[in-house]
């Protein structure tokens, strides 16, 4: 590790390797440190870096446990959040406290943006590794900064004027149950609940439910200003899927009902090309590194990107967010 001088007594700052720029790597002084005896120090690290660098990982401290990542995750200072109009599979551990998503290890989750398909989304996520694989499954990131910097900026413009509609489709063994997603049998609170989010609903006749939002391609950073790729454009759009599950859904369902899907803001399609672009400019910025056990990894939501990487054997990463944002 290259050690960067600080004045803090009781931890060491510098980098996981030397041609990455984040995360910002923060280690104990003596290996006994808990995260909450060092709170001050680390406080201090994360007011001064996290909004320069992105991502933050506390690494060689004592194990916290669930229970103490719960709090030291709200000891900054901010309730932590529900996981609402969920858009994939997690339980919830604790309050606040929720899996990593639960989708199979052969899947591999591309980098994102937590809940960037949405108008309101959290301006820091946690992650404690409870478990590591026994191969793979590492948490890719990727500074949203770069990304937006590297596409072309027609491409950007394109977005940023056009904005993005995303449709989902609930049910019917192909994706979340509405009733999971908005943590309610309860037609009328999932109508009021929409009405509130700026979300059009539409009850289809078989009982599911359709809905739809005008969201952002591009984001500014409330405090930092800085212009960020900000959306979930490659993970919603169809051209996401293997060619055969695209395939064989579209030869069961009609592409409006199609579990999700993602176009411009006035409903026209987006071009696959488009996506591949983006899709091509994450793997170029992504950065790798293998979880250990006790691990804390905090990131800004809005200038830091995330993935999960296949993976082999068990594996335990938990998730936490705090600090709401709306568009």
């Amino acid at each position: 590790m290259n050690n960067v001088a600080t004045e803090q007594a009781m931890v060491r700052i510098g980098r996981l390797a030397e041609s990455d720029t984040l995360p910002l790597l923060v280690e104990p002084a003596d290996s006994s440190l808990t995260l909450q005896a060092a709170f001050e120090d680390l406080a201090a690290v994360v007011d001064a870096q996290l909004e320069h660098v992105g991502a933050i990982l506390f690494r060689g401290f004592r194990d916290p446990g669930r229970e103490g990542f719960r709090e030291f995750a709200a000891a900054f200072g901010h309730p932590l959040l529900n996981y609402d109009f969920a858009s994939t599979p997690r339980s919830e551990l604790s309050k606040g406290v929720y899996t990593a998503t639960e989708y199979p290890p052969h899947q591999r989750i591309p980098l994102h943006n937590e809940q960037a398909y949405t108008l309101d989304w959290p301006l820091k996520i946690w992650f404690y590794c409870e478990q590591p694989a026994q191969q793979g499954g590492e948490t890719p990131i990727a500074d949203s900064r770069r990304i937006f910097q590297r596409l072309d900026p027609e491409l950007r413009r394109r977005f940023a004027v056009r904005g993005l509609k995303y449709v989902r489709n609930y049910g019917n063994g192909l994706d979340l149950p509405w009733q999971r997603v908005f943590g309610t049998e309860d037609r009328n609170k999932v109508e009021s609940y929409c009405r509130s989010h700026r979300i059009h609903w539409e009850w289809k006749r078989d009982g599911e439910l359709r809905t739809s939002q005008v969201c952002q391609a591009i984001a500014q950073h409330p405090r930092t200003r800085a212009e960020v790729w900000f959306n979930q454009a490659h993970l919603f759009h169809v051209s996401g899927l293997e060619p055969a599950v695209r395939e064989a859904l579209l030869e069961v369902v009609e592409p409006q009902d199609l579990p999700r899907n993602v176009y411009y803001g006035d409903g026209t399609p987006i071009e696959d090309s488009a996506l591949e672009t983006v899709r091509g400019v994450l793997d170029e910025v992504k950065v790798i590194f293998p979880w250990r056990a006790a691990d804390v990894l905090l990131l800004d939501n809005m200038l830091t990107a995330h993935a999960r990487s296949t993976f082999k054997g068990p594996r335990k990463v938990l998730v936490a967010m705090t600090e709401s944002h709306s568009a």
